[in-house]
């Protein structure tokens, strides 16, 4: 079955975003309506995903979205990956149009009401403005899939990166009622980690070729990739490989030293559904094979 996708993405910052769009334009069951971008200079972040849908020969309708959280002050600047964007045919900035991603969101949704999947891995400033222009779109949703968050109890961890760019976006998007309104936490996303040398080995699909040259940037400074939202994206079409349980979550926003810090309180009844485990080794093996690849053994912890 086809799944129409609307995918919020701040890529450019972390490499997990490109992968996972090129996940999701070579995934033959998605049929990806569009793409809008967040957080600091969304144009620049617009423009590394025409390059990549560019390469994978799809026409998809790309917007920049919000560049500020709705409150605190922006802490996500820069688009470090976009220093490898030259190399690769993209979009010029003068196609893009700034102040209509949110209009866009709205007007997708309501052409296919109770369709859509709205899959957003950023900071949530895009869809709080969504839901605050539009109250009826949270209802109109097939499902909203959320990467960020951590749910494991660990007081002393910091909030999930996500969530601390805009705490007020998340704790409003949170509040909304959606029919299915799902989170894939870092709690289990760091359970799926792969080391550069086995990237750089596997990446060479044309499609992630460029992925791999953004990839390059992140590796100047780390070893690893973590999938966090190639995971997200992968529950979208295989509900297998992560384990969910119902509950509340809530965002703290009282303690500005803590704010963006998520919990979540298991309850049948909750309106929230969390990814409690993940079949690493299923993921993996279904992220490649959309890439042509035959990963049997590949990147597997048993």
């Amino acid at each position: 079955m086809v799944v129409k996708v609307l995918l919020d993405t701040d890529i450019g910052s972390a490499i997990d975003d490109a992968v996972c769009l090129a996940y999701l334009l070579a995934q033959p069951e998605c049929e990806l309506l569009g793409i809008t971008t967040v957080s600091g200079e969304a144009t620049t972040r617009a423009m590394m995903a025409s390059a990549l849908c560019r390469v994978a020969g799809k026409d998809v309708p790309i917007l920049p979205g919000a560049e500020a959280p709705l409150v605190i002050p922006q802490r996500q600047p820069d688009v470090p990956q976009a220093a490898a964007l030259d190399r690769w045919p993209h979009q010029g900035r003068s196609s893009f149009r700034s102040g209509e991603a949110v209009e866009f969101l709205r007007r997708t949704i309501r052409s296919h009401p109770g369709e859509v999947v709205l899959l957003a891995i950023g900071p949530l400033t895009n869809v709080a403005l969504l839901f605050g222009v539009d109250p009826e779109i949270p209802g109109l949703l097939k499902a909203l899939v959320l990467m960020g968050g951590r749910f494991a109890d660990q007081p002393s961890e910091p909030p999930e990166w996500n969530a601390l760019l805009d705490p007020h976006a998340a704790a409003a998007v949170y509040r909304a009622r959606v029919a299915v309104h799902r989170t894939i936490g870092l709690d289990v996303t760091l359970q799926v980690t792969t080391p550069a040398e086995q990237i750089r080995q596997q990446f060479q699909s044309t499609l992630l070729r460029p992925v791999l040259d953004f990839a390059e940037v992140w590796f100047r400074d780390r070893e690893t990739i973590t999938f966090h939202d190639p995971l997200a994206a992968a529950t979208l079409f295989d509900d297998q490989i992560c384990e969910f349980a119902c509950g509340v979550v809530d965002v703290e926003l009282s303690d500005p030293e803590a704010a963006g810090r998520t919990s979540w309180r298991p309850t049948e009844a909750g309106p929230h559904e969390v990814a409690l485990g993940v079949d690493s080794g299923r993921f993996f093996d279904g992220f490649l094979s959309v890439f042509g690849q035959s990963p049997r053994g590949a990147w597997r912890d048993d």
